[in-house]
């Protein structure tokens, strides 16, 4: 529909300039509803579109001219004065363009996408009047567009100045630019985008544990990208966005009043709320004039908003200037803001820089007002005059250094692409005609091939980069604004924000440099669901409440947490446990039963003393080794079960003290043979006993195994099986020493590994075998006759034995550290003591006190006796 509106227009003749307007153009009444263009004839002009006065528009009256309210501002003086110092720099340089004169043409659209419109008509209708397409009369030659609207004007300015291709140039500082860059092929920036990465937004919250926040955001289409994607981020970092309000747009007319007033009444229910401290606001100059107005209206009702720290995605000079009248910062209020890294310079004393641009437009503007035909609308255009002053050097300069809308960088890069296109076409011309070839009008569309290169060596130059997008960027400060007395726009760096090569966003914050107000006590303010987890604590989320509440649990044993709100406990490393408090981990201490300790000594000592009387009875049995009670039975399995008994009390200490290779080597192969060995002699003693029983009989052939051969044999064979079985673990999987760092929290467990638990267990099954038939054997020949018959004090032996070992094994199993070393000496010893205490104290008692009972006449006679009884 805009084409076709164009190309209709396009068809009216130059004789349409005579016709009258249909209504008086009234210029004394309204005279505060003047509307500006500035303009400065030249070959070329370059177009400037800015947005630098609020109007609030009424309802059409068409007996009358559009009326609107216009607050006005003098920032738009400033920008005059940029576009005319830098045109006329340009003008001078005759080496840039020489016989080329440059001029410009600039507009205020007052934030309203109706002016804005008028202002393509009367830009694109390049003849006198507002004919589009049609040049009759003053010509008026356009080679770019610079301008910094807000996102809603761009893409009204964009999609009209498309259709001609004609270069726009954004220079603003809080202007929001859509992604799609096909969308918009002949845009450019000159500045970097002025709103940092989302996520460095959050990364601040974090770092101050702020997790319940208000948003404030424009009631635009950009403000609901903003909303979504600030609250996408906000469930990701486990922060609450408790109440978000737009900010209403100031452009409204009286049918839209009550909802205007709505939504500031909203927006204050959420300004005042005492449970939110942070605020994250969506600001540029149109919406801090709405937040502004709302302050200033519940002032007047003595409803006073109390401390708020206000986080800002990007302040332009003037919304700076705004604020600082509005929020005390010195005592109730905290504001922070984002600023391009490449925007260095100090805020100005705006109040004396405007009324410079102030002056110097009235001194060097000649104004009139004029009306373009077939439109009510009345523009008081005002021309640079011939010999403009400007005002001194030395504020011409500052004014250019605090240029941050980099409009003299716009208009040089203009000139320096105007330059590179005219020497092309040039140098065209020559190659077909010759010398004599008049220059030709350069076009806008023919900019476009020089623009893009210019942009790219703009952006090296000034340390801007290309982001994923393709679009400038540029590292952020983060400012903490305060005012102090005799000072405008005292400021200070606080933090930075840098892109990392991953597109990570790296954010450093000086917290330090930050002056937080009396209202906060002058300490950080704490604007959370729950309170903080302190150190040793771990984030539990709180079932059915928002993702940033929470409750906080202990860490586990073995884990820790140094940090307040730990999303998790660390885990110690395997040498170190945590302590009580779970706030660090401190060394475990080394366990292994040892001599110093008093089980360690216990054991030992008693290990000694069985052994020592162990030795007194095998010398007792030396001693009497001719008497008939040591003689009987295999008097040399006697001697090989003792002393396999004394062996069997010293292994016991080898399992208390510090865990060595050999000494682990030793352990269990020694323990298993010795032991083997005590039971296979007592296996063979007992078959002895049967075998000699069943040798009395008439007619046996039970006499000839009578003697030392078998028992040794049985001895030999039992002992050599175990024997082997400890050469196999030893030659495919030995002992070795080992620590063991989870059993028990606190302490390092030093022991033996048994290797292959598979022939441990078959060591310790095979020994068990050979007690549970030399048991089974004893048993069954207990009753048989015999002076000396061992095979009672077997059987009661190897059942205290088998009960020692089978009670063992489960409690092995159940057992850690250094107590399963004293289980196992316990039972070592408690089994030798049952088989040294069953078999030879009755011996010894005899040998000693009974005497006259261990003589051969006394075992003739007893021999006698029991074969009497036994045909009887």
């Amino acid at each position: 529909m805009k084409l076709f509106f164009i190309l209709l227009l396009s068809q009216f003749s130059c004789a349409m300039m005579q016709m009258k307007c249909l209504f008086e153009a009234i210029t004394e009444e309204f005279k505060e509803f003047e509307e500006f263009n500035y303009y400065k004839p030249g070959d070329y002009l370059i177009t400037g579109i800015t947005s630098k006065i609020i109007a609030a528009f009424y309802p059409h009256i068409f007996s009358l001219p559009p009326t609107h309210r216009l607050r006005s501002s003098s920032a738009i003086f400033n920008q005059v004065l940029l576009f005319s110092l830098g045109v006329h720099k340009i003008n001078q340089n005759s080496r840039l363009l020489p016989n080329i004169t440059l001029g410009y043409n600039i507009y205020d659209n007052f934030l309203s996408a109706r002016i804005t419109y008028e202002v393509m008509m009367n830009l694109l209708s390049t003849g006198q009047e507002n004919v589009p397409n049609y040049k009759c009369g003053r010509q008026k030659n356009i080679l770019a567009v610079l301008e910094n609207t807000d996102s809603e004007l761009f893409d009204q300015i964009s999609t009209v100045l498309g259709i001609y291709k004609i270069p726009q140039i954004n220079t603003g500082e809080i202007s929001y630019i859509l992604q799609q860059s096909h969308h918009f092929p002949f845009f450019y920036r000159m500045t970097p985008k002025p709103e940092p990465p989302y996520s460095a937004i959050f990364k601040l919250l974090l770092h101050f544990r702020w997790t319940w926040i208000g948003l404030l955001y424009q009631d635009k289409e950009r403000g609901e990208s903003f909303k979504r994607s600030l609250e996408t981020l906000a469930v990701k970092n486990r922060i609450c966005i408790v109440l978000s309000e737009t900010i209403p747009t100031t452009n409204v007319d009286i049918h839209t009043r009550d909802a205007f007033l709505q939504e500031q009444r909203n927006m204050f229910l959420l300004l005042s709320n005492i449970h939110i401290k942070v605020i994250v606001c969506q600001l540029d100059f149109q919406a801090t004039g709405t937040l502004i107005g709302v302050l200033i209206v519940n002032e007047r009702k003595n409803t006073f908003i109390e401390g708020k720290v206000w986080i800002a995605t990007a302040l332009s000079r003037l919304s700076i200037r705004m604020l600082s009248n509005y929020l005390d910062l010195q005592r109730k209020h905290v504001l922070f803001s984002f600023q391009t890294q490449t925007n260095r310079g100090q805020y100005y004393d705006f109040d004396t820089y405007s009324l410079t641009g102030k002056q110097f437009v009235e001194e060097a503007f000649q104004c009139s007002y004029s009306r373009p035909l077939l439109s009510k609308k009345v523009w008081k255009k005002c021309t640079e005059k011939e010999n403009g002053v400007f005002p001194p050097l030395e504020v011409l300069a500052r004014v250019v250094i605090e240029d941050g809308s980099g409009i003299s960088r716009a208009i040089h890069a203009v000139a320096s692409v105007l330059h590179a296109t005219s020497s092309n076409q040039m140098s065209k011309s020559r190659m077909l005609a010759g010398d004599h070839q008049s220059p030709q009008i350069v076009q806008p569309w023919q900019l476009h091939r020089f623009m893009k290169h210019f942009q790219l060596h703009n952006i090296s130059n000034d340390g801007i980069y290309l982001d994923e997008n393709g679009f400038p960027a540029a590292d952020f400060d983060i400012m903490h604004w305060r005012i102090l007395p005799k000072e405008s726009y005292p400021m200070e760096k606080v933090g930075s924000v840098e892109m990392e090569a991953s597109s990570e966003v790296k954010v450093s914050i000086n917290q330090s440099a930050i002056q937080w107000p009396i209202s906060f006590n002058k300490t950080v303010p704490s604007s959370r669901c729950s309170e903080n987890c302190y150190p040793g604590y771990v984030k539990l989320m709180r079932e059915g409440a928002p993702v940033c509440c929470h409750d906080c649990s202990l860490c586990m044993e073995g884990t820790f947490s140094v940090e307040e709100d730990a999303p998790h406990c660390n885990k110690c490393p395997e040498d170190q446990y945590s302590n009580e408090k779970r706030d660090q981990c401190v060394p475990k201490s080394i366990s292994f039963l040892s001599y110093e300790e008093t089980l360690g000594l216990i054991l030992a000592f008693i290990a000694l003393a069985f052994s020592l009387i162990t030795a007194f009875v095998l010398g007792i049995f030396i001693k009497h080794r001719e008497t008939p009670i040591v003689k009987a039975n295999n008097r040399d399995l006697t001697y090989i079960l003792l002393i396999s008994l004394l062996l069997s009390f010293m292994t016991s200490l080898l399992f208390i003290g510090r865990p060595k290779e050999i000494i682990c080597l030793l352990q269990q192969s020694i323990f298993s043979v010795v032991f083997s060995v005590a039971v296979s002699s007592l296996l063979a003693k007992t078959v002895m006993v049967v075998v000699a029983f069943l040798a009395t009989k008439p007619g046996s052939r039970m006499r000839k195994w009578l003697g030392k051969t078998l028992a040794n044999s049985i001895a030999i064979s039992c002992s050599g099986i175990q024997v082997g079985i400890c050469m196999i673990w030893l030659g495919i999987s030995p002992p070795f020493p080992d620590s063991d760092m989870h059993s028990q929290p606190g302490y390092i467990l030093l022991q033996c590994n048994e290797g292959s638990i598979i022939m441990f267990y078959t060591a310790l099954g095979y020994m068990g075998l050979l007690a549970a038939i030399c048991f089974l054997v004893a048993f069954l020949a207990r009753k048989l006759p015999g002076t000396f018959n061992e095979a009672k004090l077997i059987t009661f032996s190897m059942l205290v034995f088998c009960s020692v070992w089978v009670s063992f094994v489960p409690t092995y199993l159940s057992t850690k550290g250094k107590y399963i070393v004293a289980v196992q000496i316990f039972s070592i010893l408690a089994s030798s003591l049952g088989l040294m205490g069953c078999i030879f104290i009755p011996k010894c008692y005899i040998i000693i006190l009974r005497s006259h009972m261990n003589t051969k006449e006394y075992l003739i006679v007893n021999s006698k006796r029991e074969h009497d009884v036994l045909h009887r």
